[in-house]
């Protein structure tokens, strides 16, 4: 996914509609992306047609029967009007809905061509993808739509994500976007909140960690990112964020959060990543490129939490003497000291160092509820009252 192989033609290329219409049906009749998308529309157009036909039977129905009830039916030449009117509209928004369902299949067209000139698989849809991430986890109708992964030379995957929050009134969908990158080994959970994107109401993350596991590097690092990692894992963080792999994330990804959690480093932004847009595109591979060649670094990490007992004491000669001297009636011990990897830990992080402590966003709670008050205060009346006194 180097720099030189990008391709952002296929976005931007002229599509015929009919490629794209048979395009579409195929990926339908095959089952590759879903038909929830032609079920919508239909249900649009019918909604739309169904509101102008009643708008037309209570019309007709008063100018027929408003004689025989109290009142005066309205003008015919207004009723007339009214219908025109409301028919306009209907036929504007059929015209609409039927122009985005074509125009989808342009888009899946464009976006499945592209993922193939760079080397990727696109996949339209996914239902509750198995991610770790932190925004995996919440909410309902987890839904990741149109989907670019590559494999080479490691698992990266592109990616819009929707969930949603609440019921009725209060019902709200969440908008990400998304980059997940497979690495070859778990490491501690570590989240980076840039302070690029936040609010003067805290985090724009979903989740608030405890402020203990905050954790200081040096240069300008802090006034870009916030960095969280368990509390024992610091000196594990400093050997992971190295100056040239701050400045990397300084430079290139100033204004995305970042977690890393078992053996996978995402990159989150609250929109649309999965676009038709080639800068988008391009500064995306950009970001992924800057971080590729530094991942390798990162997978030589282990959890001294995980080293073995026995493997200390093997290399230390304890309960087996010297190295290379056999105990006595032990027969074919080793001539030789084991080699310095076999003593390493295996890779994994203690489960201490797997998963951040949340916090309780009070900062957050409490300026939302003062905003409240206040609203509340100025819809009754309250302060005009005090004030006028």
């Amino acid at each position: 996914m180097s720099s030189p192989a990008f391709d952002a033609r296929p976005l931007t290329d002229p599509v015929d509609a009919a490629t794209a219409r048979a395009y579409r049906k195929q990926l339908l009749s095959t089952g590759r992306a879903p038909k929830t998308a032609g079920w919508a529309a239909g249900c649009l157009i019918v909604a739309v047609v169904g509101v102008f036909g009643l708008v037309v039977v209570n019309l007709v129905f008063r100018l027929v029967f408003a004689p025989f009830f109290e009142g005066s039916p309205p003008e015919g030449a207004g009723s007339i009007a009214i219908i025109l009117v409301v028919g306009l509209i209907a036929v504007g928004l059929t015209a609409l809905i039927v122009k985005a369902y074509r125009n989808g299949g342009v888009r899946w067209y464009r976006l499945d061509h592209f993922a193939r000139a760079n080397g990727m698989t696109w996949y339209p849809q996914a239902s509750n993808p198995p991610l770790p991430g932190m925004i995996f986890s919440l909410g309902s109708s987890r839904t990741a739509t149109d989907i670019l992964r590559g494999e080479q030379p490691r698992l990266v995957e592109f990616g819009n994500y929707r969930y949603t929050t609440g019921s009725g009134k209060n019902r709200t969908t969440h908008r990400w976007g998304y980059v997940a990158i497979r690495l070859g080994t778990p490491l501690p959970h570590i989240v980076l909140d840039a302070e690029g994107n936040n609010t003067f109401l805290g985090t724009n993350l979903p989740q608030t960690f405890d402020k203990h596991q905050r954790l200081s590097l040096e240069g300008d690092f802090d006034k870009y990112f916030s960095l969280y990692c368990p509390e024992g894992y610091e000196q594990d963080a400093l050997y992971l964020f190295t100056p040239d792999i701050m400045a990397r994330f300084i430079d290139n990804a100033a204004q995305l959060d970042v977690e890393i959690v078992d053996d996978w480093l995402f990159l989150y932004g609250k929109r649309d990543f999965s676009t038709l847009d080639p800068r988008t595109w391009g500064w995306l591979f950009s970001v992924v490129g800057a971080l590729m060649d530094k991942l390798a670094q990162w997978e030589r990490w282990r959890d001294d939490r995980l080293a073995m007992p026995a493997a200390g004491a093997a290399a230390s000669g304890v309960d087996g003497g010297a190295a290379g001297s056999a105990p006595d009636g032990v027969a074919g011990a080793l001539p030789f000291a084991p080699p310095v990897e076999a003593l390493r830990p295996p890779p994994g992080v203690a489960p201490s160092g797997r998963r951040l402590k949340t916090a309780v966003p009070w900062a957050t709670i409490l300026i939302g509820g003062a905003i409240v008050i206040v609203w509340f205060a100025l819809q009754s009346g309250v302060f005009g009252a005090i004030f006028s006194r």
